[in-house]
């Protein structure tokens, strides 16, 4: 026959002794109320199990002044693996009266029961196999699927609750031994399992509702952060709304200056035109008679010239006067000079108010990519209610098409002014359109908001309808508790009634007892007397010295007479004592007759 592995026996044993101590655990918690103190033996059994368990293939680890074999390295590991442990272990570094690691692990093992913990934290130990194996031998039961199928039993402990005192208790000088009498069963064990059963029924129903308000509390908070974050939403969403009106508003009174500043330009430069156009005009008409006076001369002069060659003295004379009529036309030449400069000075001016024009044109182009980009970073907060916010986009779009029109617009009314009117006109009723569109679009988010209002609505009646319910559930848990209260009271009485019954019990057997062994006695000494009826007594001069130790009597040896013999003995050979129940002390019994003794002065006073 192969023989067996001692390490996997060892497992094997560590593993059904950790079943027997959790399911004793969790029967005698169902009977005894589930809330467990630190002085309950099932527990502290429970607790040194565990301790044998995780010392099962421990690595021997080499320090300054010994060898350390302890289970406070492993479970220190748990804080890196699981974050929630993080507590437990800096509470375990904190206790004042802690010296030794496995003090510490011990206090370890009590606070993660009181979590209901201990299954999720050795699993994290277990999975992570690598980290164990600093610790453990290959063969420990952590790193076997021993570990694993002690876990999945711890797992069961969380219906226990725990009431454990660690500060004041000595963890660093408990020593671990497993009580296997506990394990054994009893009569009381058997007779006591349908009570166990309407307990444990009782005590699911509890848990069963405790899950269902944890559960509701989950559901309700859930719920209020929803509510907390649509009502940050709805205030942030009316803020920005609000902002958007102003900045619609400002952009709509920008709009109706810049309008009405453009009225003004046109109305100034339909003015200068008109002005220089009669100015033109009416130079025009000097022109045509000046050129038309010039003729006449011009043909004045031909006929003069035919005439000086016949009459030369007449030619002087006239020449005279064409001097003179060429000074004037000079100053004709002059004046029509300085017209043209003023008309150029005038063009100057126009083209100057033409550049004015596209300044300000620019600038409502730059105040329009402006409220454009505003338009944007708002259609982008708006995008996250609704998909409205494409046909923003859209027009958007849209305005980017028109205005880059407008920009080729402006280039082209360089040449005409006309056409700088046509498109003027043309980009105001474009404005207007976009603004009625947007309006419409702000009546739409607020046909939004409302129903948004009308779900909130909704919700909050859900909420009060849950809270409602909540209330309800408290009560009756409330009221669960307070029967639990009053079933663990009559549960403490009726164990005070039955150890003050058991107690009774043995005081009787031991009287009865007692009892017995003194009528024994009184029926011995009653023989003894009837056979040794007719003696006569010493007198106490002659009796100086003890019959059995033959000393001689003393103040420290007194004599003691009997009753039926009469014979004399000394207290040191006296030693036969017999209780009565009259009497509060024992009584010295003669060793021959079994007689009651006298106690007798060796002095003569009576």
């Amino acid at each position: 026959a192969a023989v067996k592995d001692p390490t996997a026996v060892e497992r094997a044993n560590l593993l059904n002794m950790a079943k027997l101590s959790i399911k004793g655990l969790i029967e005698s918690a169902l009977s005894f109320g589930r809330t467990l103190d630190s002085d309950y033996p099932p527990l502290q059994q429970f607790f040194v199990v565990m301790e044998h368990c995780l010392k099962h293939g421990l690595k021997v680890r080499k320090s300054f002044l010994s060898y350390n074999k302890t289970i406070w390295g492993p479970l220190e590991l748990v804080e890196k693996l699981y974050p929630e442990a993080e507590e437990i272990a800096a509470s375990v570094r904190d206790l004042p009266g802690l010296k030794t690691p496995l003090g510490r692990a011990r206090a370890w093992l009590r606070l993660a029961l009181m979590q209901k913990k201990m299954a999720d934290y050795l699993r994290c130990l277990i999975i992570q196999r690598d980290l164990l194996s600093e610790f453990y031998e290959y063969h420990a039961l952590m790193m076997e699927e021993e570990g694993a199928v002690i876990v999945g039993l711890l797992v069961g402990l969380n219906v226990i609750d725990a009431n454990l005192c660690v500060k004041g208790e000595d963890l660093d000088s408990q020593v671990g031994v497993i009580d296997f009498s506990v394990y054994l069963k009893s009569d009381d064990d058997i007779g006591g399992k349908e009570r166990n059963v309407q307990i444990a029924a009782i005590l699911d129903q509890k848990n069963y509702v405790e899950e269902l308000n944890r559960q509701l509390n989950s559901t309700v908070s859930s719920l209020h952060a929803r509510v907390d974050s649509l009502e940050k939403s709805n205030t942030k969403l009316i803020e920005e709304l609000a902002i958007a009106k102003n900045n619609i508003i400002k952009l709509q009174e920008e709009n109706h200056q810049l309008r009405s500043e453009n009225t003004l330009i046109l109305m100034k430069t339909q003015h200068h035109l008109e002005a220089t156009k009669v100015d033109a005009e009416a130079e025009l008409q000097t022109y045509k008679h000046s050129r038309q006076g010039l003729d006449e001369m011009y043909s004045e002069a031909r006929r003069q010239l035919r005439e000086e060659s016949q009459l030369r003295q007449e030619m002087e004379n006239e020449l005279v006067v064409q001097v003179s009529m060429k000074h004037e036309i000079e100053l004709a030449m002059k004046l029509l000079e300085k017209d043209i400069h003023e008309k150029q000075d005038t063009l100057i001016g126009l083209r100057q108010q033409l550049d004015e024009v596209k300044a300000i044109n620019m600038e409502m182009y730059q105040k329009l990519q402006v409220s454009e980009d505003a338009m944007k970073d708002k259609n982008e907060i708006i995008s996250r209610l609704e998909d409205k916010t494409n046909q923003i986009n859209a027009t958007m779009k849209q305005l980017e098409q028109r205005l880059q029109q407008a920009e080729k617009a402006q280039m082209e009314a360089e040449a005409e002014d006309e056409k700088l009117k046509q498109e003027y006109v043309n980009k105001s009723e474009s404005l207007q359109n976009e603004f009625s569109q947007k309006e419409k679009q702000l009546l739409q988010l607020e046909t939004d908001l409302k129903i948004e209002k009308e779900w909130r609505q909704t919700l909050e009646d859900d909420l009060q309808k849950e809270k409602e319910t909540v209330s309800h559930l408290r009560i009756e848990t409330q009221e669960i508790v307070n029967l639990k209260k009053e079933f663990l009271k009559l549960q403490e009485k009726n164990k005070q009634l039955k150890r003050i019954c058991e107690d009774q019990e043995a005081a009787l057997q031991e009287l009865a007892s007692k009892l017995s062994e003194s009528k024994l006695k009184i029926e011995d000494i009653k023989e003894a007397n009837k056979a040794l009826q007719g003696q006569v007594w010493l007198k106490d001069k002659e009796a100086t010295h003890c019959k059995l130790c033959e000393k001689e009597f003393s103040l420290s040896k007194r004599k003691h007479h009997c009753r039926n013999c009469g014979e004399i003995f000394c207290n040191a050979c006296s030693d036969n004592e017999l209780p009565l129940p009259s009497s509060p002390k024992p009584v010295r019994v003669c060793d021959s007759c079994h007689a009651i003794l006298i106690q007798r002065c060796s002095s003569n006073v009576p």
